[in-house]
Protein backbone atom coordinates (compact mmCIF):
# COMPACT_ATOMS: atom_id res chain seq x y z
CA UNK A 1 0.00 0.00 0.00
CA UNK A 2 1.52 3.27 -0.88
CA UNK A 3 0.20 5.93 1.37
CA UNK A 4 -0.45 9.60 -0.06
CA UNK A 5 -1.88 11.42 3.12
CA UNK A 6 -1.86 10.21 6.84
CA UNK A 7 -3.00 12.38 9.65
CA UNK A 8 -3.38 11.24 13.30
CA UNK A 9 -6.42 12.00 15.81
CA UNK A 10 -7.84 11.79 19.51
CA UNK A 11 -11.59 10.99 18.80
CA UNK A 12 -13.80 12.45 22.18
CA UNK A 13 -17.19 11.43 22.87
CA UNK A 14 -19.41 14.43 25.02
CA UNK A 15 -22.79 12.81 26.36
CA UNK A 16 -22.64 10.63 23.02
CA UNK A 17 -21.47 13.12 20.28
CA UNK A 18 -18.45 12.79 18.91
CA UNK A 19 -15.60 14.82 17.74
CA UNK A 20 -12.59 13.97 15.94
CA UNK A 21 -9.31 16.61 16.96
CA UNK A 22 -6.44 16.92 14.51
CA UNK A 23 -3.62 19.14 15.28
CA UNK A 24 -1.36 18.35 12.17
CA UNK A 25 -2.99 20.18 9.07
CA UNK A 26 -1.21 21.54 5.68
CA UNK A 27 1.10 24.63 6.58
CA UNK A 28 -0.58 27.71 5.10
CA UNK A 29 0.25 31.09 6.40
CA UNK A 30 -2.51 32.79 8.45
CA UNK A 31 -2.52 36.54 10.67
CA UNK A 32 -5.11 35.52 12.72
CA UNK A 33 -8.02 33.02 14.10
CA UNK A 34 -10.04 35.10 11.54
CA UNK A 35 -8.06 34.30 8.46
CA UNK A 36 -7.34 30.83 9.49
CA UNK A 37 -11.11 30.40 9.67
CA UNK A 38 -11.72 31.97 6.45
CA UNK A 39 -8.93 30.61 4.40
CA UNK A 40 -9.97 26.37 6.23
CA UNK A 41 -13.06 25.65 3.80
CA UNK A 42 -10.85 26.03 0.42
CA UNK A 43 -7.21 25.07 2.34
CA UNK A 44 -8.92 22.10 4.05
CA UNK A 45 -11.02 20.27 1.90
CA UNK A 46 -9.64 17.42 1.00
CA UNK A 47 -8.98 17.40 4.59
CA UNK A 48 -12.72 17.53 5.70
CA UNK A 49 -13.96 14.51 3.15
CA UNK A 50 -11.29 12.56 4.30
CA UNK A 51 -11.59 13.12 8.03
CA UNK A 52 -15.07 13.13 8.56
CA UNK A 53 -16.76 11.44 5.14
CA UNK A 54 -17.45 7.52 5.76
CA UNK A 55 -15.47 5.07 5.46
CA UNK A 56 -13.52 7.21 8.12
CA UNK A 57 -16.37 9.39 9.97
CA UNK A 58 -20.19 9.71 9.42
CA UNK A 59 -22.54 12.73 9.34
CA UNK A 60 -22.50 13.49 13.26
CA UNK A 61 -18.99 13.72 13.25
CA UNK A 62 -17.64 17.19 14.07
CA UNK A 63 -13.85 18.05 13.36
CA UNK A 64 -11.45 19.96 16.09
CA UNK A 65 -8.27 21.70 14.32
CA UNK A 66 -6.25 22.69 17.35
CA UNK A 67 -3.46 25.68 16.53
CA UNK A 68 -1.09 27.63 18.89
CA UNK A 69 -3.31 30.68 20.05
CA UNK A 70 -3.00 33.99 18.94
CA UNK A 71 -4.31 35.39 22.07
CA UNK A 72 -1.77 35.56 24.57
CA UNK A 73 -4.33 34.68 27.39
CA UNK A 74 -5.26 31.89 25.68
CA UNK A 75 -3.82 28.60 25.94
CA UNK A 76 -4.94 26.91 22.81
CA UNK A 77 -6.73 27.94 19.47
CA UNK A 78 -9.74 25.89 18.08
CA UNK A 79 -11.21 26.06 14.58
CA UNK A 80 -14.78 23.54 14.84
CA UNK A 81 -15.89 22.08 12.01
CA UNK A 82 -18.61 20.07 9.91
CA UNK A 83 -18.58 18.70 6.49
CA UNK A 84 -20.05 21.77 5.20
CA UNK A 85 -16.92 23.97 6.32
CA UNK A 86 -16.60 25.86 9.81
CA UNK A 87 -18.99 25.88 12.26
CA UNK A 88 -18.67 29.08 14.99
CA UNK A 89 -18.95 27.84 18.54
CA UNK A 90 -19.63 24.29 19.72
CA UNK A 91 -19.68 23.88 23.75
CA UNK A 92 -19.25 20.37 23.33
CA UNK A 93 -16.12 20.30 21.53
CA UNK A 94 -14.70 23.30 24.14
CA UNK A 95 -15.29 19.98 26.44
CA UNK A 96 -13.66 17.72 24.17
CA UNK A 97 -10.53 19.98 23.22
CA UNK A 98 -9.78 20.90 27.14
CA UNK A 99 -10.33 16.95 28.19
CA UNK A 100 -8.06 16.12 25.13
CA UNK A 101 -5.10 18.72 25.81
CA UNK A 102 -4.87 17.43 29.66
CA UNK A 103 -5.20 13.67 29.27
CA UNK A 104 -2.62 13.41 26.54
CA UNK A 105 -0.07 16.35 28.37
CA UNK A 106 -0.23 18.47 25.53
CA UNK A 107 -1.46 21.15 27.92
CA UNK A 108 0.17 21.67 30.99
CA UNK A 109 -2.64 21.30 34.31
CA UNK A 110 -2.83 24.49 36.35
CA UNK A 111 -3.41 24.56 39.65
CA UNK A 112 -6.71 26.75 39.46
CA UNK A 113 -8.03 24.80 36.69
CA UNK A 114 -9.03 27.71 34.96
CA UNK A 115 -8.06 27.53 31.02
CA UNK A 116 -8.76 29.91 28.05
CA UNK A 117 -9.39 28.69 24.66
CA UNK A 118 -9.66 30.90 21.68
CA UNK A 119 -11.97 30.38 19.30
CA UNK A 120 -14.00 32.10 15.82
CA UNK A 121 -16.45 33.65 18.53
CA UNK A 122 -13.89 35.06 21.01
CA UNK A 123 -12.38 33.55 23.94
CA UNK A 124 -13.97 30.58 25.83
CA UNK A 125 -13.10 30.36 29.44
CA UNK A 126 -13.39 26.49 30.94
CA UNK A 127 -12.96 24.90 34.50
CA UNK A 128 -11.62 21.75 33.89
CA UNK A 129 -11.17 19.31 37.08
CA UNK A 130 -8.39 16.56 37.11
CA UNK A 131 -8.02 14.00 39.31
CA UNK A 132 -5.64 10.99 38.80
CA UNK A 133 -4.36 13.15 35.45
CA UNK A 134 -8.20 12.17 34.48
CA UNK A 135 -10.27 15.26 33.55
CA UNK A 136 -13.68 14.86 35.83
CA UNK A 137 -15.59 17.92 35.11
CA UNK A 138 -15.57 20.45 32.98
CA UNK A 139 -17.47 23.71 33.19
CA UNK A 140 -18.47 26.50 30.98
CA UNK A 141 -20.89 29.21 30.02
CA UNK A 142 -23.03 29.66 27.41
CA UNK A 143 -23.63 32.84 25.51
CA UNK A 144 -27.59 34.82 26.07
CA UNK A 145 -30.68 32.84 24.95
CA UNK A 146 -33.82 34.56 24.56
CA UNK A 147 -37.28 33.58 23.69
CA UNK A 148 -38.13 35.08 20.22
CA UNK A 149 -41.52 34.15 19.64
CA UNK A 150 -43.91 31.67 20.96
CA UNK A 151 -47.68 30.07 19.81
CA UNK A 152 -46.82 29.33 16.36
CA UNK A 153 -49.15 27.73 14.44
CA UNK A 154 -47.50 25.21 12.02
CA UNK A 155 -49.36 22.31 10.01
CA UNK A 156 -47.89 19.33 7.97
CA UNK A 157 -50.72 16.65 6.92
CA UNK A 158 -52.26 15.40 10.35
CA UNK A 159 -49.53 17.72 12.63
CA UNK A 160 -51.24 20.55 13.52
CA UNK A 161 -49.87 22.99 16.78
CA UNK A 162 -47.83 25.45 18.23
CA UNK A 163 -44.18 25.86 18.27
CA UNK A 164 -41.96 27.96 20.03
CA UNK A 165 -38.70 30.05 18.56
CA UNK A 166 -35.84 30.25 21.21
CA UNK A 167 -32.15 31.67 20.04
CA UNK A 168 -29.44 30.15 21.64
CA UNK A 169 -26.31 28.80 19.80
CA UNK A 170 -28.68 27.98 17.26
CA UNK A 171 -32.84 29.43 16.77
CA UNK A 172 -34.21 26.19 18.07
CA UNK A 173 -38.00 25.43 17.12
CA UNK A 174 -39.78 23.62 20.05
CA UNK A 175 -42.42 21.41 20.07
CA UNK A 176 -44.05 20.13 23.15
CA UNK A 177 -44.00 16.16 23.32
CA UNK A 178 -47.35 16.61 26.08
CA UNK A 179 -50.20 15.57 23.22
CA UNK A 180 -48.00 12.96 21.50
CA UNK A 181 -48.92 9.47 21.83
CA UNK A 182 -45.50 8.24 22.33
CA UNK A 183 -42.71 8.57 24.57
CA UNK A 184 -38.62 9.58 24.21
CA UNK A 185 -37.42 6.07 24.07
CA UNK A 186 -35.02 4.58 21.55
CA UNK A 187 -38.44 1.61 20.87
CA UNK A 188 -40.21 4.56 19.60
CA UNK A 189 -37.04 5.92 17.71
CA UNK A 190 -39.13 4.85 13.98
CA UNK A 191 -42.27 6.76 14.67
CA UNK A 192 -39.93 9.86 15.95
CA UNK A 193 -38.23 9.61 13.09
CA UNK A 194 -41.43 10.30 11.08
CA UNK A 195 -43.13 12.68 13.45
CA UNK A 196 -39.60 14.59 13.22
CA UNK A 197 -39.86 14.74 9.36
CA UNK A 198 -43.01 16.10 9.43
CA UNK A 199 -42.16 18.84 11.81
CA UNK A 200 -39.79 19.90 9.53
CA UNK A 201 -41.66 19.96 6.54
CA UNK A 202 -44.05 21.99 8.68
CA UNK A 203 -41.43 24.73 9.14
CA UNK A 204 -39.58 24.63 5.93
CA UNK A 205 -40.24 27.80 3.93
CA UNK A 206 -42.95 29.25 6.72
CA UNK A 207 -40.56 30.14 9.45
CA UNK A 208 -36.22 30.33 10.19
CA UNK A 209 -34.98 27.30 12.49
CA UNK A 210 -31.77 25.94 12.74
CA UNK A 211 -32.94 22.43 14.78
CA UNK A 212 -36.17 21.29 16.11
CA UNK A 213 -36.17 20.47 19.30
CA UNK A 214 -39.26 17.33 20.83
CA UNK A 215 -39.16 18.36 24.48
CA UNK A 216 -40.83 16.39 26.85
CA UNK A 217 -41.18 18.25 30.31
CA UNK A 218 -43.05 16.31 32.57
CA UNK A 219 -40.43 15.54 35.06
CA UNK A 220 -39.31 19.26 35.10
CA UNK A 221 -40.64 19.95 38.91
CA UNK A 222 -37.51 16.94 39.59
CA UNK A 223 -35.54 19.58 37.14
CA UNK A 224 -35.23 17.03 34.53
CA UNK A 225 -36.64 16.70 30.98
CA UNK A 226 -35.91 14.57 28.29
CA UNK A 227 -35.70 15.72 24.02
CA UNK A 228 -34.77 14.85 20.58
CA UNK A 229 -33.16 17.67 18.43
CA UNK A 230 -33.58 17.26 14.37
CA UNK A 231 -31.24 19.00 12.25
CA UNK A 232 -32.87 20.32 9.08
CA UNK A 233 -30.90 17.35 7.10
CA UNK A 234 -33.43 15.26 9.26
CA UNK A 235 -30.21 13.97 11.44
CA UNK A 236 -30.58 13.39 14.86
CA UNK A 237 -27.99 14.79 16.72
CA UNK A 238 -26.61 12.42 19.35
CA UNK A 239 -26.02 14.44 22.07
CA UNK A 240 -28.70 16.20 25.14
CA UNK A 241 -27.14 18.95 23.31
CA UNK A 242 -25.72 22.31 25.08
CA UNK A 243 -27.68 24.71 22.62
CA UNK A 244 -30.68 22.45 23.49
CA UNK A 245 -30.64 22.56 26.85
CA UNK A 246 -29.93 26.38 26.90
CA UNK A 247 -33.19 26.64 24.47
CA UNK A 248 -35.44 24.44 26.74
CA UNK A 249 -34.45 26.02 30.14
CA UNK A 250 -34.66 29.53 28.85
CA UNK A 251 -38.23 28.43 27.32
CA UNK A 252 -39.35 26.84 30.95
CA UNK A 253 -37.68 29.71 32.48
CA UNK A 254 -40.29 32.66 29.82
CA UNK A 255 -43.41 30.44 31.19
CA UNK A 256 -42.60 30.40 34.70
CA UNK A 257 -42.43 26.62 34.67
CA UNK A 258 -39.16 26.44 36.38
CA UNK A 259 -37.16 28.81 38.87
CA UNK A 260 -33.92 30.52 38.20
CA UNK A 261 -31.93 28.81 40.45
CA UNK A 262 -32.90 25.50 39.61
CA UNK A 263 -30.14 23.20 37.86
CA UNK A 264 -31.57 21.34 35.05
CA UNK A 265 -30.73 17.87 33.50
CA UNK A 266 -31.44 17.35 30.16
CA UNK A 267 -31.36 13.58 29.03
CA UNK A 268 -31.05 12.64 25.00
CA UNK A 269 -32.93 9.44 23.57
CA UNK A 270 -29.69 7.84 23.79
CA UNK A 271 -29.23 8.48 27.94
CA UNK A 272 -26.78 10.98 27.34
CA UNK A 273 -27.44 13.72 29.91
CA UNK A 274 -26.32 17.22 30.33
CA UNK A 275 -26.56 19.30 33.07
CA UNK A 276 -26.83 23.25 33.04
CA UNK A 277 -27.99 26.09 35.53
CA UNK A 278 -29.11 29.33 34.97
CA UNK A 279 -25.67 31.79 35.67
CA UNK A 280 -27.37 35.19 34.88
CA UNK A 281 -30.36 37.16 33.87
CA UNK A 282 -30.16 40.28 31.38
CA UNK A 283 -34.11 41.52 30.54
CA UNK A 284 -35.47 38.93 28.84
CA UNK A 285 -32.19 36.22 27.60
CA UNK A 286 -30.59 33.80 30.05
CA UNK A 287 -27.02 32.42 30.59
CA UNK A 288 -26.31 29.38 31.57
CA UNK A 289 -23.51 26.96 33.42
CA UNK A 290 -22.94 23.84 31.72
CA UNK A 291 -21.28 20.96 33.50
CA UNK A 292 -20.08 18.14 31.45
CA UNK A 293 -17.26 15.30 31.09
CA UNK A 294 -15.44 14.09 27.61
CA UNK A 295 -13.95 10.73 26.78
CA UNK A 296 -11.27 9.88 24.72
CA UNK A 297 -12.63 6.93 22.84
CA UNK A 298 -9.60 6.39 20.01
CA UNK A 299 -6.14 7.68 19.32
CA UNK A 300 -5.84 6.57 15.56
CA UNK A 301 -3.14 7.39 12.48
CA UNK A 302 -5.65 8.01 9.50
CA UNK A 303 -4.20 7.14 5.54
CA UNK A 304 -4.98 7.73 2.59
CA UNK A 305 -4.05 5.07 -0.22
CA UNK A 306 -3.82 6.81 -3.82
CA UNK A 307 -5.66 3.72 -5.30
CA UNK A 308 -8.63 3.88 -3.11
CA UNK A 309 -11.33 4.38 -5.69
CA UNK A 310 -13.43 6.27 -2.56
CA UNK A 311 -10.78 9.13 -2.73
CA UNK A 312 -13.41 11.53 -1.22
CA UNK A 313 -15.91 9.10 0.53
CA UNK A 314 -19.22 9.73 1.16
CA UNK A 315 -22.22 10.30 3.87
CA UNK A 316 -25.10 7.90 4.41
CA UNK A 317 -27.77 10.07 6.41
Amino acid sequence: MKIQKSYTATDVHVAGEAFRIIKDGPLIHYKSIQELNEQFSLAYEEEIKFLLNEPRGFAGLMGCLVVPPFKSEADAAVIFFDHNGTVPMQYGGIVAVITALLECSQLKAKFSNEYRIETISGVIGVAATMKDDEVTLVKLKSGPCQVVQTNVPVSYLDLATEVSLVQADHLYAIFDKAELPFEIEMEDLPVINQWGQKAIVALEGKHAFSRVILLDHSQKSEGKIKTVTFRPDRYIVRSPGFGTLAACSTYLLRNGDISAGSPMENESIFNGKLTAEPSAQMETSYEFSFSARGFITGMQTYVLDPTDPLFSGFLLK
